[in-house]
């Protein structure tokens, strides 16, 4: 069986070169306003929903932002806080304390620059997507049932299942005929969430780049303040000096004494370095320019969760939401990413005020649908449909694992079931890639077993193939392959064919299935 992949000439590349640097300034410009404006509720909201004040997300968005944009290695991803790190910070605050946040960080952005030095970068895009998703679904459904209690003015428990079995009694205990605080935030809370969809499906094309989430928390905040509401506001320091302390005694250090503390500092790297580097694969997939530097970009993470960690900040991750307005917004450099964080500066610098008037209630409002977003069943249909049961079984495994338990438990005992796609093919494990020069074109040729454990060799010869020649894709002599290695051959075929690539791809018909090929 054999299909060609084939599109249209890709017009985008003849147009920016006639556009000149003036042009990609301009667009970087603009480009930068739009990722500021999503970016301010996130940090915000990220924040408190991780247990710790809202200036700490302010502070690594502007590091993710000036720093790591300087150095990244994905030129049009957005790095900040993430809500696939919000559940694993809470619970560390809850246990450790605030004060023990700084040093794990610290140390686990280390982690991260050496990770990136050794590059093993490759390393974490072999993670199974099946897992992937299932932890962010898991983490998703936490901060929808954590905030729940955010928009009833209320703090959130210690654990996702006290969280859902206090929920009946937060709706249970409402009483709309005395106006107090918990009804007026949670009017709050349900106006942000109203504005912020309702934006997203009326809005006109010519405002497609304004955020529902900047519209919902406006209006939230325009209510209470016009009303004189009594709720909850976010507190911001006075100076913004008082955000970027730095330690002052080797005492700061202390907290890397206890065993338990370096471990969680290995999963913070792990599952940062993990997201961060899926999404600037997911970004690759969204424009046709630079294609990111893997070891570049965990060394540019590690540098800026080590200054998160030495200022007291949230962990930070490349972030999809932010990323891909940034390619929608139309940036073509790194100047727009860095840009963004200089705006966030100006504005907590400038006009804490406003921040000051910001209710609770409406932060928690974006987080509920930010977090009701991640639990995306597309995927896990997506993988059954693709790939079979098992996939979604270690989708469903992870998925409950993190919502009952906790985030490491989950993610491990995901990665130990992937392994059972690979027990049926020990005696063909070995993958081996060949390149072949056929005239003008590549043939790249596979034999065995196609797993994750030969996906960073075979990810290493792909993306090396040059865009002027056409690559004839061999999988003849695959005798197996696994979910993982078949949806970053999918991810590779459909970027070829979208830059207008004439490829091939020949193999048997059960291996070809699950890739998008043309019969």
């Amino acid at each position: 069986m054999t299909s060609a992949l084939a599109s249209g000439p890709n017009a985008s590349g003849a147009v920016e070169g006639r556009a000149g640097p003036f042009a990609h300034l301009t667009r970087d410009f603009t480009a930068s306003i739009v990722v500021f404006l999503v970016a301010m509720p996130l940090c915000m909201g990220i924040a408190i929903a991780s247990g710790v004040p809202p200036e700490r997300g302010l502070v690594t968005g502007i590091i993710g932002g000036i720093v790591v944009g300087l150095l990244a290695g994905s030129p049009l991803q957005v790095s900040g806080p993430a809500a696939g790190l919000a559940v694993i910070v809470f619970e560390f605050v809850r246990e450790h304390g605030i004060e023990a946040l700084g040093p794990v960080l610290l140390l686990a952005g280390v982690l991260q620059l050496v990770a990136g030095g050794l590059k093993m970068g490759g390393l974490f895009r072999a993670i199974s997507p099946a897992v992937v998703h299932g932890m962010l679904a898991g983490i998703g459904a936490l901060i929808v049932i954590g905030q729940f209690h955010i928009l009833f003015d209320k703090k959130p428990m210690s654990s996702g299942l006290q969280n859902m079995a206090a929920m009946p009694e937060r709706v249970l205990g409402l009483n709309f005929s005395d106006a107090a605080a918990t009804e007026l935030a949670l009017g709050l809370g349900v106006l942000t969430i109203v504005v912020m969809l309702g934006w997203e499906k009326l809005r006109p094309k010519s405002l497609s780049l304004v955020p529902g989430a900047l519209l919902g928390v406006l209006a939230a905040t325009a209510a209470a303040w016009s009303l004189g509401l009594g709720v909850a506001r976010i507190e911001v320091p006075a100076s913004l000096a008082a955000a970027f302390a730095l330690p002052t005694s080797a005492a700061w250090f202390a907290p890397l004494a206890n065993p338990s503390l370096l471990v969680a500092a290995l999963a913070i790297a792990f599952i940062a370095s993990a997201e961060t580097l899926l999404s600037a694969a997911a970004v690759d997939r969204m424009h046709d320019g630079v294609r990111t530097n893997y070891n570049k970009e965990l060394r540019a993470q590690g540098v800026g969760n080590l200054l998160c960690g030495a200022f007291g900040a949230l962990p930070m991750t490349g972030v999809i939401v932010r990323s891909s307005a940034n390619v929608q917004a139309g940036a073509k450099t790194r100047l727009s990413t860095i840009l963004h964080g200089v705006w966030i500066l100006g504005f907590v610098a400038l006009l804490p005020w406003i921040l000051r008037e910001v209710p609770m209630a409406a932060l928690g409002g974006v987080l509920v649908v930010t977090g009701w977003r991640l639990v995306s069943l597309k995927h896990v249909q997506h993988l059954f449909k693709a790939h079979g049961y098992l996939p979604a079984v270690i989708w469903a495994v992870t998925f409950v694992l993190v919502v009952t338990t906790d985030l490491l438990t989950g993610v491990l005992v995901g990665l130990a079931l992937s392994l059972v796609e690979v027990l049926p093919h020990l005696r063909d494990i070995r993958l081996r890639v060949h390149e072949h020069q056929d005239g003008e074109d590549t043939r790249v040729e596979l034999s065995g077993a196609a797993t994750f454990l030969g996906l960073t060799r075979l990810n290493a010869v792909l993306e090396k193939q040059p865009a002027d020649r056409s690559v004839h894709l061999d999988l003849g002599k695959v005798k197996a392959m696994d979910h993982t290695t078949a949806e970053t051959l999918s991810e590779w075929i459909n970027r070829r064919r979208h830059s207008g690539r004439d490829d091939r791809v020949t193999g048997p018909a059960e291996v070809l299935r699950p890739l998008p090929v043309a019969g």
